[in-house]
C-alpha cells in the first residue's frame, strides 16, 4: 500500500495517515461508491489534543504552571510516539513551549513537525541560499492573522479552517479517494454547519474534560454508550515500526543514502545523517514525520525529476 500511495502523489504530500485513509477508501470502495465523512467536525468544534493544549493554556492554573515548571525534566528524558511514556514527555514538553509563546508562535508551532530553522538546516548550502525567506514570512503572517492575545480559541479553529482543512485533511481524503474510484462528502463542511459552528461560544465547544462538547452531546442519546468510554484514536500509521524494520533499507540504502543526497543536490548529507542516527536511538521524538516528508519527497523527485 504505501509505494501505491506514493505513485498515485503527484506532488509531495507528507501526512502519513494518507496512507491510512487510502486502505478504508479502498474497503469501503468494495461496498459502495458514496460516503460521508467526518471531515471539519474536529477544526469547527475543538476535537483535537492541541485544542485542548490551547485551552488549558489560556485556562492557566496549577496542572499547566507545573508542566511547565518542569520543562528541563522534559527536555532531559526519552521521548517517543513508539511508548506511552515516551508520548506523554514529548507531549509535556510540546506543551511547556507553547506556555511560553504567544498564540501566534504557538499554533506555529503545534501546527508544525519541524521548526522553520530545522527544516532550512536539512537543505544543501546552494538549495538553502534558493529560498525564499521573505515570501515564506508573508504567508506565516497571512495564515496568523486571526490570532490575538486577547482572542478565544474559536480564533485557533478558524486559522484551522483556513489552513489545516484544505491544505491537509480534505487534501487528503480526496487524494486517496479519488485513487480508488470513492467519492467522499463531508456534511459537516455544510455552510449552514459552519457559520452555525462559528456563531458558538467557546464553552459550547470545549472545557477541561471533553472536546467537541456539542457534537458528542447532540448525538448521545443515538449513539451506544461504549463510544464515549474509549479514547480517540486518529489515522496514525506505525512509521517508527516500519522505519526500523522492513523499510530501514529504503532508507539507508536508496533514498536517504549519503550517495543519493549528495548526488541529488537538494539536502545536506550530515543533516539527513543526523536525522537517521535520531530515527534508530532510544529517543526518536517525532523524526519518523520528517523521515516520512522526506521519503514521500525523494519518491517524487526520483519519478519526475529523473525519470
Amino acid at each position: 500500500h504505501i509505494f501505491e500511495v506514493l505513485d498515485y502523489i503527484d506532488e509531495p504530500f507528507a501526512d502519513s495517515s494518507a496512507l491510512a485513509v487510502y486502505i478504508l477508501s479502498k474497503r469501503t470502495r468494495e461496498k459502495a461508491t458514496v460516503a460521508l465523512s467526518g471531515d471539519g467536525a474536529d477544526e469547527l468544534f475543538a476535537g483535537y489534543n492541541k485544542h485542548m493544549g490551547e485551552f488549558q493554556v489560556r485556562q492557566g492554573g496549577f496542572k499547566a504552571e507545573a508542566v511547565t515548571g518542569l520543562n528541563l525534566l522534559w527536555e532531559m528524558l526519552p521521548k517517543s510516539r513508539n511508548s506511552f511514556f515516551g508520548n506523554k514527555v514529548r507531549q509535556f514538553q510540546r506543551f511547556s513551549r507553547g506556555m511560553l509563546n504567544g498564540p501566534k508562535d504557538r499554533y506555529w508551532d503545534w501546527a508544525s513537525f519541524a521548526s522553520e530553522k530545522d527544516a532550512r538546516a536539512l537543505l544543501s548550502p546552494l538549495a538553502r541560499r534558493k529560498v525564499g525567506k521573505k515570501l515564506a514570512e508573508k504567508r506565516r503572517r497571512d495564515i496568523l492573522a486571526d490570532l490575538h492575545a486577547d482572542g478565544d480559541l474559536n480564533e485557533v479553529l478558524l486559522t484551522d479552517t483556513k489552513l489545516v482543512l484544505p491544505y491537509d485533511m480534505l487534501t487528503k481524503v480526496d487524494l486517496m479517494s479519488m485513487a480508488c474510484s470513492l467519492e467522499v462528502r463531508p456534511p459537516f463542511l455544510d455552510p449552514n454547519v459552519v457559520r452555525f459552528a462559528f456563531s458558538l461560544p467557546v464553552s459550547s465547544k470545549i472545557d477541561a474534560n471533553m472536546k467537541k462538547k456539542i457534537v458528542q452531546d447532540a448525538f448521545r442519546p443515538m449513539l451506544p454508550e461504549e463510544l464515549y468510554k474509549r479514547p480517540k484514536h486518529g489515522f496514525e500509521v506505525p512509521l517508527l515500526k516500519w522505519f526500523r524494520g522492513e523499510l530501514r533499507p529504503l532508507i539507508e540504502d536508496d533514498l536517504l543514502s549519503d550517495a543519493f543526497i549528495e548526488a541529488q543536490g537538494v539536502f545536506d548529507v550530515q543533516a539527513i545523517r543526523a536525522l537517521k542516527t535520531q530515527l534508530f536511538s532510544r529517543s526518536p521524538g517525532d523524526v519518523h514525520a520528517r523521515i516520512w516528508a522526506l521519503i514521500v519527497f525523494q519518491w517524487w523527485w526520483k519519478r519526475h525529476m529523473m525519470g
